[in-house]
């Protein structure tokens, strides 16, 4: 099983890889308003579409060695998502998402943290980026505290998002 793998650890978090039976958890991650507002398209996700994403993060992970991976806590219980992955096929793009239950207690600075530091140690590129719905407050937050910098504003799915990038040394 992959969670006796960890690719990544933190003190609260590890970054495994998804197991192919996984798609109903990308299901409950993406299954409320809440948790989807401010995705592209802004609505719960179908499991078609879980498994379809998940399907992509194994392609990546092969492809790049990199991809958005599942989070879970010191007791084994699922947290989320995160990860960095190609975004259009150029940059490399930090992400992630967590249940609402593990909202507000910093596990997304320490997931986003460890990412970047693990990401510039294995040296995949000189840098990379991330962006926020404009309304995502907290999210732009997490970016701005582990020393991201903002950026010309993004152009996704019609929604102008607010852009941040990290070089390497400033992990």
């Amino acid at each position: 099983m992959s969670e006796e793998r960890p690719i990544l650890r933190t003190a609260r978090l590890r970054f495994v890889m998804w197991d192919e039976e996984d798609g109903p958890l990308v299901q409950r991650l993406h299954s409320t308003l809440a948790t989807t507002r401010y995705l592209a398209g802004s609505a719960p996700w179908s499991l078609e579409k879980a498994e379809e994403r998940l399907r992509g993060w194994f392609e990546e992970q092969a492809r790049d060695g990199t991809t958005k991976y599942k989070l879970v806590g010191e007791d084994g219980r699922f947290i989320g998502r995160a990860g960095i992955s190609r975004f259009r096929g150029e940059q490399f793009e930090l992400g992630y998402s967590l249940i609402e239950e593990a909202w507000g207690k910093g596990l997304a600075t320490e997931a986003a943290t460890a990412l970047a530091g693990w990401f510039f140690e294995r040296g995949f590129a000189p840098c990379f980026i991330a962006f926020t719905h404009p309304e995502n407050i907290a999210s732009q937050r997490v970016l701005r505290k582990i020393g991201m910098r903002e950026r010309a504003p993004i152009l996704i799915d019609g929604v102008l998002g607010t852009a941040f990038e990290m070089t390497a040394g400033k992990a």
